[in-house]
């Protein structure tokens, strides 16, 4: 049954969009699967091969941008910035681990997200290519958000697949022994530097496709939006944290939690741009109490409750 949880939950979520759901629900389902694919990419990097990284946006963000530059520039579907997105995100995650993959801990840290404001100022300046903060619009493919929930889906049951796929390869043992100790790894011949590029390139080019798929949805980007610290790079990072590190349905819980977290906090009054507080708080209370997450400490909870009901 385990063993075909991913086909069961794939098929339960294509039949959603036919239980005639609202507008506003499908909008957060679409969110939810969206950074589901970012948490996944991420974990890639981040859970497995033990590489924190803090400057997801970058890829974000260019993966959005070249699906904008090729609709607003060339005068094409913005859905050619799936294809499009590849070579020109695999190249900036090529020269990146080249740079920054040499680094170890907080250094490595710094150099990512160093990484995702060079992008942002370089999109708020070249004014004749990305129009800079004033952003680029284009014309949505769909009214309906049916269509643009496949398509995300799709992308999502693609992501699963791959990481699942590499995960139990042989160079998923790799990026783990990496992970748990790279000395250790490199005394016994793996070179942890291509390893540690090839999960970092695989990782930036699905979280390129998020982006795409996000100017495809949302119509509208601008540097401030794609290229966000705090919106784009840690807020996948705590999709991952809160669901769960390295594991394969933690980053699906995380961004259920993360979405409606978010929608919940947001609607509260006196609120605004506090929520990111909120969260923060909420990210020290998960490492504190659940470091591996609510998927991978599940066994942890199910303890609790279990003691809870027993004094009940």
């Amino acid at each position: 049954m385990k063993r075909f949880a991913p086909l069961i939950v794939l098929a339960a979520m294509a039949v959603l969009p036919l239980l005639g759901l609202s507008s506003y629900v499908m909008h957060l389902l679409i969110l939810v699967i969206m950074w589901s694919v970012s948490g996944m990419a991420w974990n890639l990097l981040g859970g497995y091969t033990g590489q924190v990284s803090f400057g997801h946006a970058a890829f974000f963000g260019l993966g959005a941008y070249c699906a904008g530059l090729a609709s607003f520039h060339l005068n094409i579907s913005a859905w050619y910035g799936f294809p499009l997105s590849i070579p020109f995100v695999a190249a900036t995650a090529l020269v990146m681990g080249l740079i920054v993959l040499r680094l170890r801990g907080p250094y490595f840290v710094l150099a990512t997200l160093a990484l995702g404001e060079i992008m942002r100022i370089t999109a708020e300046n070249l004014t004749d290519l990305t129009q800079g903060n004033l952003g680029i619009m284009i014309q949505r493919t769909w009214v309906e958000k049916t269509g643009y929930y496949y398509v995300i889906l799709a992308v999502a049951a693609l992501t699963f697949w791959v990481v699942k796929l590499l995960a139990e390869s042989r160079w998923g043992y790799y990026f783990v022994a990496i992970r748990e100790d790279q000395d250790a790894a490199e005394s016994l011949g793996i070179n942890t530097t291509l390893y540690k590029t090839v999960a970092l390139t695989v990782s930036a080019v699905i979280t390129g496709f998020s982006g795409a798929f996000y100017m495809n949805y949302m119509g509208y980007i601008d540097p401030q939006v794609v290229f966000s610290l705090g919106d784009i790079s840690i807020l996948t990072i705590m999709v991952v944290m809160v669901g769960g590190v390295a594991t394969y349905w933690g980053p699906v819980v995380g961004a259920v939690i993360m979405v409606l977290l978010a929608e919940v906090i947001r609607s509260l009054p006196y609120v605004g741009t506090a929520y990111q507080t909120l969260f923060g708080v909420l990210l020290i209370v998960i490492i504190i109490y659940l470091p591996n997450g609510l998927v991978g400490d599940r066994q942890t909870l199910a303890r609790l409750f279990k003691k809870k009901g027993a004094a009940v």
